[in-house]
């Protein structure tokens, strides 16, 4: 049931007073939003923007960050990893913390401990203390992304209203990706690094200011006890998974903490599916993996996302090592990306209005899949232009794709449960950010190391790792959008019957 003006959802009520001259979280069912509700989605877009800006505005950024705090070059991955282990591992469990004790509550939280750490690692006077800070960074954001996207799932009906705040919010989180890259160029070069952590610190309060004059508290109607054993396995997973890919693309599988990690990975996620099975209060619950449509919705919102970021991450490699672009203009690049992505957002609930989500779900993968393909096409005297146009099509279809899922697997779910299921979202968004490049990195470095033992110069080598990887990011894109396709078939065939 969404909020209206008059009520306040079932799930929602918590006896806390609202901030002086706050009111509920309002969204009327109609078409259109009230001001006070596009002043909520501007602050949740705000902090959404934050954190996606920070994954990428230290790209550029890392050599001339190793330089100054004397980082050797094989462990500047740490600057990434450490913020990505938390981000990725602590998603689930926040989420669920949020239901139980306030999603108002827990996203104020997040965001005073994500400003604090981005401080922390502006004013870092040693590998320690940045790679801490980036650390509770990421933490932060563990609790800001799910707890944010449940006020904005809770707040919005669902319909059109609904499909528009997730596309602006879709959109936005793609552009702040694009944008840090750019930032992070330009201020590098004028300010320094620390000036990339510092304007994340200054918008971190201007976020933070105005949270509590916008949002009133919701959570679960009931309290149940945390599932404790199903939150340690599925962290604990997480983290090991993640750390293992991480480390796999810069020193490869045959180390052996990345291979023990790799299989602890495996092994607590199998672990975590048989707890939850026997939990009497699961963190997850498996009836809702079971609906079609949350299933196959973040198998493929886990696999956009790490495939354009794939995308984004090996077409850098290209600009800067084959065609040997300046970090500046390589952004620039990115920027137009940026545009077409802001246009697909605007596009995209007109676009599901008229095909339905599972269609727009399913056109913006192959899509993706198709514009990644055409980037086999480079070569080392050219293809500028191709890049360009590639990187900036397919995001199109990258968008398509993030709107749509995020509608799939969150239509139909019941209010009290909007956290798991936003959970699961996010989940998907983040890890699929995390592991996708770690994952097609390695394959390519490998590829390199290979060619270059033959012989091969190292902008030929370079492309070819480079072109193997993006082969391989086309591939999974067309069979999970195949998969996709046949079990969301089956929802509307069962619908029908």
């Amino acid at each position: 049931m969404p909020i209206t003006d008059s009520t306040v959802a079932p799930d929602t009520p918590t006896g806390a007073a609202p901030a002086p001259g706050a009111a509920p979280n309002t969204a009327p069912a109609g078409s259109r939003m009230t001001g006070r509700a596009k002043l909520i989605l501007l602050l949740l877009c705000g902090a959404q923007f934050i954190i996606a800006l920070d994954f990428s505005i230290l790209n550029v950024a890392l050599p001339v960050l190793g330089r100054d705090l004397g980082m050797d070059q094989a462990d500047l991955q740490w600057a990434v990893t450490a913020f990505a282990l938390p981000s990725g591992g602590f998603l689930l469990l926040s989420g669920r913390i949020a239901d139980l004790f306030g999603r108002r509550r827990l996203f104020l939280i997040g965001l005073g401990l994500f400003t604090a750490a981005s401080v922390l690692a502006a004013l870092a006077w040693s590998p320690a203390v940045f790679l801490a800070g980036r650390a509770l960074q990421g933490l932060g954001a563990a609790i800001i992304v799910p707890t944010g996207m449940s006020l904005l799932t809770t707040t919005f009906a669902e319909g059109p209203q609904r499909e528009r705040a997730l596309g602006i919010s879709g959109t936005v989180l793609s552009m702040g990706f694009t944008i840090g890259m750019v930032l992070g160029g330009v201020m590098t070069d004028a300010l320094g690094w620390r000036s990339t952590m510092s304007l994340l610190s200054v918008a971190g309060v201007a976020v933070l200011a105005a949270a509590p004059l916008l949002l009133t508290e919701s959570r679960h109607p009931e309290r149940p006890r945390i599932d404790v054993p199903g939150a340690v396995t599925v962290t604990g997973g997480l983290l090991s998974l993640i750390y293992a890919l991480s480390t796999a693309a810069e020193q490869g599988f045959g180390r052996p903490d990345v291979l023990v990690t790799l299989l602890a990975g495996v092994g607590l996620l199998a672990a975590f599916v048989v707890v939850e099975s026997r939990a009497a209060q699961p963190l997850v619950s498996l009836p809702m993996l079971r609906r079609r449509t949350v299933a196959w919705g973040n198998l493929a919102g886990l696999t956009t996302f790490a495939m354009m970021s794939t995308v984004i991450f090996l077409l850098t490699l290209y600009l800067q090592e084959v065609l040997r672009l300046s970090p500046f203009h390589t952004g620039l690049v990115f920027g137009v990306q940026g545009v077409v992505s802001a246009f697909a957002g605007l596009v995209a609930p007109k676009v599901i209005g008229r095909l339905g989500a599972h269609r727009t779900l399913l056109t913006g993968l192959l899509l993706q899949a198709g514009f990644t393909a055409a980037l086999l096409g480079l070569g080392t005297g050219g293809g500028l232009w191709l890049a360009l146009t590639g990187v900036s099509l397919g995001s199109l279809g990258h968008l398509w794709a993030i709107i749509s899922y995020g509608v799939t697997a969150t239509s139909g779910v019941p209010d009290a449960e909007q956290g798991l299921a936003t959970g699961l979202v996010t989940s998907s968004q983040q890890v699929g950010i995390t592991i996708g490049i770690p994952l097609l990195s390695a394959v390519a470095s490998a590829h390199i190391a290979a060619l270059r033992a033959d012989g091969s110069d190292f902008a030929r080598a370079t492309l070819g790792g480079i072109k193997l990887a993006l082969g391989l990011d086309a591939a999974l894109l067309a069979v999970v959008a195949l998969l996709v396709a046949a079990g969301l078939r089956t929802v509307r065939t069962a619908r029908r019957g």
